[in-house]
Formats: C-alpha cells, sequence, structure tokens
C-alpha cells in the first residue's frame, strides 16, 4: 500500500513533464567588507594570526520558482588581543527549483544551493585577503549537510520548552 501511495505521488509530480530542475540564473558579490585596521604595522608581523571563520545561509523566496540563497562568510584574524584583518562577504545567487516537493525544497535551498555557491565565494575572499596584503584564506570544503543539521537540532532544542511544548519566538 506505501509503495503504491508513493507511485502515485510521483506520478502526479511528475505529471506533464514536470522534472525537478534546479538551475542558476546568476550569482554575484552582494556585500564585501575588507578591513585592516593596524596596517601597516600588521602586514610587517611574521607570526600566523589566529584565524575564526563563520558560516551562514539564508535563503528566500522570489518571484515564481526562483530563490535568492545568500551565503555568508566571515573571517576574523587576530595576533593576540590585535585584529589582523576582518573579511566579511555576502555571495548570492539566484536559482530556479521547479518540480520538488515542499519537504526537498528546504533542504535543497540550505545545502545544495550554498553548495554550488561556494566555490566561487571561497574564490572572492581569497583574493580579497590577498588583495588586503595578506596570504590568501584558502578555506576548508564545507559540509553544509552537516551545518543543515545542526541547525535542524538547534531548532528543535528551541521550541521545545522541557516540558513538550512549543516556544513560539
Amino acid at each position: 500500500m506505501a509503495d503504491e501511495t508513493s507511485e502515485a505521488a510521483a506520478e502526479q509530480q511528475h505529471a506533464g513533464g514536470a522534472e525537478p530542475q534546479l538551475l542558476i540564473r546568476t550569482q554575484y558579490v552582494k556585500d564585501l567588507s575588507f578591513e585592516n585596521p593596524h596596517a601597516p604595522a600588521s602586514l610587517r608581523e611574521s607570526a600566523a594570526p589566529q584565524i575564526e571563520i563563520s558560516v551562514s545561509v539564508n535563503g528566500k523566496s522570489m518571484e515564481g520558482d526562483d530563490h535568492e540563497i545568500e551565503l555568508i562568510l566571515t573571517a576574523s584574524a587576530k595576533r593576540g588581543d590585535e585584529v589582523a584583518f576582518v573579511a566579511e562577504l555576502t555571495y548570492a545567487g539566484v536559482f530556479h527549483l521547479s518540480g520538488f516537493t515542499p519537504e526537498q525544497l528546504h533542504p535543497l535551498v540550505m545545502i545544495e544551493c550554498p553548495r554550488h555557491l561556494f566555490p566561487f565565494a571561497r574564490r572572492v575572499l581569497a583574493d580579497c585577503t590577498r588583495d588586503g596584503g595578506f596570504p590568501p584564506l584558502m578555506l576548508d570544503p564545507i559540509d553544509f549537510l552537516a551545518l543543515y543539521r545542526r541547525s535542524q537540532d538547534a531548532a528543535a532544542t528551541e521550541t521545545s520548552g522541557g516540558n513538550g511544548q512549543q516556544n513560539n519566538a
């Protein structure tokens, strides 16, 4: 019975040739900031700075089946208590996502789309730090599935009030 239900749903989804489709319409630097507050002294330092990286993903629906996905990368480098540099990049893309079920759409927006944007954002950030006088910051690949799972777990923890009730914040 379950097989019949899933087959019927698949047939209904693909009726009329509506195959699932992911197209990248465009991608672009939406916001880029580089701060080198102690230059040129910071450029003469020989000790490697401690670098912290933060990653976030935002998605919003646009007209039709188009979605804007933002990959936000922030790199902060310090030597002791002194900031060497701060680089902030919002790299975005417009994706056409059609033929997907609502259950498939959210993971697609938060995992697959940023995975396509990442290599380009990585290059922009590397060029930015190099142009700021530092060695290029070459980010390791990001596991967007793990990020998605952590955010889902955090959201589930946040919505449970310890007594089985949901918080609507």
